[in-house]
């Protein structure tokens, strides 16, 4: 199947590795085009949209931006309507994830976990909307169990997942009726790169409590991500916790 102006665009953050390539993969295979964003794994995302547009031909790309520089935001959705000649989904997949002591919290932890969590998704989607507005498309936010259940030890990146689901509801409230917004909370799915924060035997507390005694991978996210783009034409506002059933243990 070639590029055709009639098959769904979705941008996808943080694409390049990990949860954000499974979605692309999921969505792309689901039969959308799909913009790749990177930060600095360009390597990885040129592999990815090599390996997507073998499949189809002229169906993905990959858009290199810092999410941090909120000024760029407008010009990355810009590019990508740009190139695909349009916009259906915007992903907010991109993700800063690190711990912070309180007492030792500083402005650089907070531009970074704000920033990339909650900053980046309202200026994307601020500038994603009236091209998403036209096409009647979504926007669907990855958030986090801990931003209703805290995670000791991450109080600032707890907090920016907290505003990112409050964002998605009000998004909701302010875009509908022509965009549904929500979000996907994911539990224990893949242990995070600083794998020291995450001792064996810290892994083996976080399976135990959830129901299912066992972690996710990103094929869960991304399975969750292609129904609400695909499938769920009267969603809008909610967030569904993809997490094994740890956020029922209590």
């Amino acid at each position: 199947m070639t590029n055709s102006p009639r098959l769904p665009v979705v941008l996808v953050t943080g694409a390049a590795r990990r949860v954000g390539a499974e979605i692309a993969r999921s969505l792309h295979a689901a039969g959308a085009r799909v913009a790749i964003h990177c930060r600095s794994s360009v390597a990885e995302a040129e592999a990815l949209a090599a390996e997507l547009n073998g499949a189809r031909a002229d169906s993905a790309a990959v858009f290199a931006a810092d999410l941090l520089d909120s000024a760029a935001l407008p010009g990355l959705v810009e590019s990508v309507v740009a190139r695909f000649g349009r916009l259906d989904a915007l992903v907010n997949n991109a993700s800063s994830f690190f711990a912070t002591k309180v007492g030792a919290v500083d402005t650089a932890a907070w531009d970074d976990l704000i920033g990339s969590n909650l900053k980046a998704p309202l200026f994307l989607s601020q500038a994603a909307a009236p091209h998403l507005e036209r096409s009647g498309g979504c926007i669907v936010n990855i958030t986090d169990i801990h931003a209703e259940r805290p995670l000791k030890g991450y109080p600032l990146y707890c907090a920016a997942k907290a505003g990112l689901l409050g964002l998605s509801r009000a998004l909701a409230l302010e875009l509908g009726p022509r965009v549904r917004v929500n979000a996907v909370a994911p539990g224990p799915i893949e242990w995070p790169q600083n794998q020291h924060d995450f001792p064996p035997d810290a892994r083996t507390a976080i399976i135990e409590h959830t129901l299912l005694k066992r972690i996710g991978s990103p094929a869960d996210i991304a399975r969750t991500v292609k129904f609400l783009v695909f499938d769920a034409p009267y969603v809008t506002g909610q967030v569904i916790n993809v997490d094994g059933g740890r956020t029922a243990h209590l």
